[in-house]
């Protein structure tokens, strides 16, 4: 089973901090499977019926849920390390008193 690029939108992660669009990116050709050259695939979004844009709305929804925007909302500046240090804390804080929330709701305690 090939590759076939036109059929598949793929984000790819060449380097830990690098997210390319899969199709502007020089890929694998179309006979390569993903996953050679040290290439791997985040996420992957099959269009069906060359319907591009229910695939885009797949694909996009896919990225706010691995965190993606928020990722990169979060690197257009630099943030000093005691800033993120601080803001991890403070994240740590609100999902640890979601956490307490949701088991007061359920359990009781």
């Amino acid at each position: 089973m090939g590759w076939d690029r036109s059929r598949s939108l793929f984000f790819t992660a060449y380097h830990k901090h690098e997210l390319f669009y899969g199709r502007r990116c020089g890929l694998p050709k179309t006979g390569d499977a993903p996953g050679k050259r040290g290439v791997s695939y985040l996420v992957k979004v099959d269009v069906r019926d060359n319907n591009v844009d229910q695939a885009l709305r797949v694909l996009k929804k896919k990225l706010q849920r691995e965190g993606v925007f928020r990722e990169m909302k979060l690197r257009r500046a630099f943030e000093k390390p005691s800033a993120r240090r601080k803001r991890e804390a403070a994240e740590a804080v609100r999902r640890y008193r979601k956490f307490l929330r949701k088991r007061m709701e359920k359990q009781g305690y």
